[in-house]
């Protein structure tokens, strides 16, 4: 599936697993943030989402880092889900830092 596809996917699947009533899936700009601006999300919403990766796509995301960058907007979800299908890794994590959670310690560093 194409980013564009996913995208598109997506934002009705966010609308249905939010039960935003009052938007439809042309309402929600890709590159907007989901959360505060945007579509004004909260920490629940975050954890909806967050189950929403796992359930439908098998994305996990234990950094509280990686969580808070690939739940930035619908076009970060798109970019975790491509790259977790590309490289088949179980967790989504950032280009940035590849340390398994695991070997961090409390404050996320290696």
């Amino acid at each position: 599936m194409d980013k564009t596809s996913l995208i598109e996917k997506l934002k009705i699947q966010i609308i249905e697993s939010l039960t935003l009533e009052d938007v439809k899936p042309e309402d929600i700009d890709s590159e907007a943030p989901l959360f505060v601006e945007g579509l004004g999300l909260d920490s629940i919403d975050a954890l909806e989402l967050i189950l929403l990766l796992e359930k439908r796509y098998g994305v996990k995301i234990i950094d509280p880092k990686t969580r808070r960058e690939a739940l930035q907007s619908v076009s970060s979800m798109a970019d975790c889900i491509l790259k977790k299908q590309k490289t088949g890794a179980a967790e989504c994590r950032t280009t940035t830092d590849d340390t398994p959670p695991e070997n961090k310690d409390m404050h996320g560093k290696a």
